[in-house]
């Protein structure tokens, strides 16, 4: 007769055995095809339209669902959880990213959308002559407003002390420098064009063009923390599927920004968004979205706006994650189609057009008076 102690040990092994048996079934279970996109209802979240219309998602074997938010709390939604990936602003991020915030950069999507513009009244030619002026931003603290710091402190100058920044809302940033409340503004697109159409300013530090940050992207992709390291074959799919959006936008910036408006992705006329869209270079990138979070750090850190102990390289392999499939080269042979008439307008009319956009691409939704 097996002893009573002997029946017990070998139940127990039993159930410890099974109870190991399933925990290493869950931890190798298939990973989730369904993936939640997170966006505001922007101009420049074209690419993201453009990759749901045209299927893209659907080719990389995802089942896509598009969640809506509000800026208010878009950084936190996705920290906790409420979506699984989207595009946006890597200065928007990079600061809650060094206080701890688990999200992570895996592509570049665009560049160029910010400005700072002296008014035309004025005899501001230059960034240094900035020095000792007012400048009117969306907000403190705005992509827009840590542009014109890092673009400041290259030039010698500290916005902290050197600076008044006067707040007004992304509308009346035009009507600021009418009433001569300002001497300057920093903005985004479609406002800078906006602005430069009306006659109202010039250019003195233009992200699209100069040296130094025309290569930089102001947004990127940008994902969950853990949902990224659970589905990492997931998060390069849909990874995957925004670049192609991206490079649908560039190939066919008319056409991705009608059926933005067509849809019902944002409220705004077709023909306005095309002319703002057209203004921002969709060329995707792994190696150059992952030296943008590198030197926005940088200028960032010189700019007092990230701690001044802060380890770039330590932070670049936080912020940003390199994904299987995702790369320059597979960017580089993938091709999307033309479509016919989706290139330019027929009628630029661009001073009439951009007169009537409201907003920001990169601050709000645009929306046609």
């Amino acid at each position: 007769m097996i002893p009573n102690k002997l029946i017990t040990l070998a139940a127990l092994t039993t159930l410890l055995l099974a109870g190991c048996g399933k925990k290493e079934t869950a931890s190798t279970k298939p990973e989730s095809n369904k993936v939640r996109v997170g966006y505001i209802g922007l101009t420049c979240e074209a690419s993201i339209f453009s990759a749901v219309e045209n299927g893209y998602f659907k080719e990389e074997g995802l089942e896509v669902e598009l969640i809506k938010c509000d800026w208010k709390n878009y950084k936190d939604t996705l920290a906790l959880g409420g979506y699984d990936i989207t595009q946006h602003l890597v200065m928007y991020f990079l600061k809650p990213i060094e206080q701890g915030l688990d999200v992570k950069f895996t592509g570049g999507i665009h560049s160029g959308c910010l400005r700072v513009q002296a008014s035309a009244k004025s005899d501001i030619t230059t960034v240094e002559q900035l020095r000792g002026k007012r400048i009117g931003v969306p907000g403190m603290g705005t992509p827009p407003f840590v542009y014109a710091n890092r673009v400041l402190k290259r030039h010698g100058i500290d916005g902290s002390k050197e600076i008044e920044w006067k707040v007004f809302p992304v509308g009346e940033l035009g009507l600021a420098i009418d009433k001569g409340e300002v001497d300057a503004v920093a903005d985004s697109e479609p406002i800078g064009s906006m602005l430069l159409a009306s006659g109202k300013v010039r250019n003195v530090a233009d992200q699209a063009v100069d040296e130094g940050d025309k290569d930089e992207y102001c947004c990127e992709v940008i994902a969950n923390g853990k949902w990224l390291s659970a589905n990492p074959k997931t998060a390069a799919a849909a990874t995957r599927a925004l670049l192609k959006g991206a490079k649908y936008v560039e190939a066919n910036p008319v056409a991705a920004a009608e059926m933005s408006v067509e849809k019902k992705y944002l409220a705004s006329n077709p023909k306005l968004n095309a002319v703002a869209l057209s203004k921002l270079n969709y060329i995707p990138s792994v190696s150059r979205a992952e030296a943008s979070v590198k030197t926005a750090a940088k200028e960032m850190i010189a700019a007092g706006m990230l701690a001044p102990n802060t380890d770039i390289d330590e932070l670049s392999k936080r912020a940003f994650a390199h994904l299987d499939g995702v790369s320059d080269e597979w960017i580089e042979k993938t091709e999307v189609k033309k479509v016919a008439g989706g290139q330019t307008l027929a009628d630029q009319g661009d001073k009439i057009a951009l007169s009537k956009i409201d907003s920001s691409c990169c601050a709000a939704p645009v929306v046609s008076n």
